[in-house]
């Protein structure tokens, strides 16, 4: 192992320079941490994905057995494409205390501060392990995690706290809505544009189904459940992406809509969504007497449970202590990979990290330089704690 553990902005640097896309391989990113953690003693293993371009790492420095915390992080980013930067958003670049650059706040800085913490909790015995967890496409829907957190759950050694390290201003948030990501696919019967009352067009039926979408919206806003916890205090229906037609003069058959439900805790997506099947059902049987084939159907493209741990949890109070006095108590608009922490591993989760997702998924993303060291020091201070007995 090395004397000198490196800067968490050197490490951020060389994290930067990996261009670790979702569905992008993100290997050579986990050599160079693997190369980083290994020389210290950590227990390395990786999950790779089905194509084995991408993987999961586990690294666990300390002891074996139960307690521990995980320190977790996602190693893709969004695309930069179409985006005006006006620096090369893959070298990290300094500017009057911002540090710029892809994945800088989401989350590239937290995870440069946790293999810092990771070679300093090496240098000296811990009483309960920590646990580094980094996992690949993220930003599409959870999907890489998953293989690590069913491995994780078959273990005996059950963590005490997962740390979810995406960008909250370091302040703690304990919760975020779940999400269902949807597509309906409208099926219509195609025709002439000159006898277009003698087809169904799709397109219509579409419109008609974002109608519903809208309608559920209202009545969730009215008088749906309430969380004033979000800035948002409700579920949420959302309609991203409608497409169909190939041409002008042709009656479209097909019309696909790409949406999404977003629910607070007190509110059940499986039963948000049966109301939104029971409005497209409707609505394709209004046409049924004309034409037989008429139908919306919808499929789940993705999806993550949403996070909901107890604010009075001793967990919070715990990672309280850690962090500078005032830090407050939030709940996020965004979703993260602790849902699925929480719902597999039944234990605490709690969202703490460097910068804010104002700055990400956009042009000159960055991440202060005192936010990264408000970090490093309440990781610190975490490494500490595990060195005297963990929470």
């Amino acid at each position: 192992m090395s004397d000198v553990i490196p800067e968490t902005t050197d490490i951020l640097a060389r994290l930067i320079a990996e261009p670790t896309l979702s569905r992008q391989p993100n290997l050579a990113l986990l050599d160079y941490v693997e190369a980083l953690l290994a020389p210290a003693g950590a227990r390395i293993e990786r999950f790779a994905a089905p194509d084995g371009s991408r993987a999961n790492l586990w690294a666990t420095i300390g002891p074996e057995g139960p307690g521990g915390v995980i320190l977790s992080g996602h190693t893709d980013v969004v695309p930069v494409a179409g985006q005006a930067w006006t620096m090369d958003p893959f070298t990290l670049t300094e500017a009057e205390g911002r540090l710029y650059g892809r994945g800088t706040a989401d989350m590239k800085g937290f995870v440069a501060s946790a293999i810092r913490a990771a070679l300093l909790a090496a240098r000296g015995p811990l009483a309960v392990p920590l646990h580094l967890a980094l996992s690949y496409d993220e930003e599409i829907g959870c999907i890489g995690v998953r293989s690590l957190i069913d491995a994780l759950a078959g273990r005996a050694d059950r963590a005490a706290l997962c740390i979810i390290g995406e960008p909250t201003s370091m302040q703690i948030a304990t919760g975020h809505k779940g999400k269902r990501g949807l597509k309906a696919c409208c099926h219509g019967v195609e025709g002439h544009s000159a006898l277009a009352p003698k087809a169904l067009n799709a397109l219509h039926l579409g419109a008609e189904f974002i109608l519903a979408l809208d309608a559920a919206q209202a009545q969730l806003r009215e008088t749906g459940a309430q969380d004033p916890d979000y800035d948002i205090p409700y579920s949420t229906i959302h309609a991203g992406v409608m497409q169909g037609g190939t041409a002008l003069n042709i009656v479209p058959n097909l019309c696909e809509i790409d949406f999404e439900i977003r629910n607070i805790a007190a509110d059940d997506p499986d039963l948000i969504l049966a109301d939104i099947r029971r409005a497209a059902d409707q609505i394709a049987a209004r046409h049924g007497n004309r034409f037989p084939t008429a139908r919306i159907a919808i499929d789940e493209v993705s999806g993550y449970p949403g996070l909901d741990t107890p604010q009075d949890s001793p967990a919070v109070a715990w990672l309280r202590r850690l962090l500078e006095p005032g830090a407050g108590l939030i709940k996020v608009a965004f979703g993260t990979e602790g849902g699925l922490f929480d719902q597999a591993l039944g234990l605490p989760v709690l969202i703490c990290g460097p910068g804010s997702m104002d700055q990400g998924h956009k042009p000159d993303e960055y991440v202060s330089r005192d936010q990264l060291a408000a970090c490093d020091a309440m990781l610190e201070s975490l490494v500490l704690r595990l060195r005297q007995g963990g929470l």
